[in-house]
């Protein structure tokens, strides 16, 4: 069975991206309600800083149409720790916000490890041991972005098979350091592409972009995918999405 591919940016507040990719005249509160419709995924980024109430979360929900996908990242407060095992009371407040008011429109979290995170497998099985299967009814999918190479190792990732967690694959030719890890560690694939670049109007050449298109049909092959353009050329993104949508048919 092939599992859907959904493709988008991180957040929808940009002031760029206004007459570029949001109409000249847009409303900004009506800013996500386009993007939504123009994408099929949007990472939530500014809970990595803040919590928000669950007003805002069902608004968020009422705003996009059926089908659409939120992946939200997690908070710093959870990851940004000597001992991630003591991170359950960060976790706790993170994941009772009032994010499970997306309903069927939630998808993956991101755990995102700082660069200088290095892997210690008693460490790791600590935090993955407090990261639960569902909340409120609702199946919770995770997924951990590392970025140290100490991570490309065998122990790694059968710790992320054994819990079924995603382990995030990340492309930045900026950071050629942070590791690439391709690997079927869960029933979904992650995907955070940073290579976007400004003189290219698509983000991407059409050579790059079939190339994703086909790791997106790859990947597809193993279950769900949330491919999502960050950073690099950030005005660029949400024409980078939308051509790879078009190229996935």
């Amino acid at each position: 069975m092939t599992g859907a591919i959904r493709v988008g940016v991180g957040g929808w507040t940009y002031e760029p991206w206004r007459g570029v990719f949001y109409p000249e005249k847009l409303s900004q509160k009506r800013e996500l309600e386009y993007a939504s419709r123009a994408l099929t995924a949007i990472e939530i980024n500014g809970t990595y800083y803040s919590t928000f109430k669950p007003d805002s979360w069902m608004k968020w929900r009422d705003e996009t149409p059926d089908g659409f996908v939120f992946s939200v990242k997690a908070s710093r407060y959870c990851t940004n720790r000597k001992i991630l095992a003591d991170m359950g009371e960060s976790m706790d407040r993170f994941l009772g916000q009032g994010l499970t008011a997306l309903g069927d429109k939630l998808g993956p979290i991101n755990w995102q490890f700082m660069g200088t995170k290095k892997f210690d497998p008693a460490d790791f099985e600590g935090f993955l041991k407090l990261l639960p299967k569902e909340k409120d009814g609702l199946r919770l999918r995770h997924a951990l972005e590392v970025r140290n190479p100490t991570f490309e190792t065998q122990q790694f990732y059968d710790l992320a098979s054994k819990y079924g967690v995603a382990i995030v694959y990340g492309e930045d030719d900026e950071e050629p350091n942070w590791p690439r890890i391709d690997r079927p560690t869960a029933d979904f694939t992650y995907a955070r592409l940073m290579s976007s670049r400004e003189e290219e109007p698509d983000g991407m050449t059409d050579a790059e972009l079939d190339a994703a298109a086909g790791r997106c049909r790859a990947w597809a092959r193993r279950g769900d995918v949330f491919a999502f353009f960050i950073a690099g050329a950030k005005v660029r993104n949400p024409a980078a999405a939308q051509a790879l949508i078009r190229r996935l048919g």
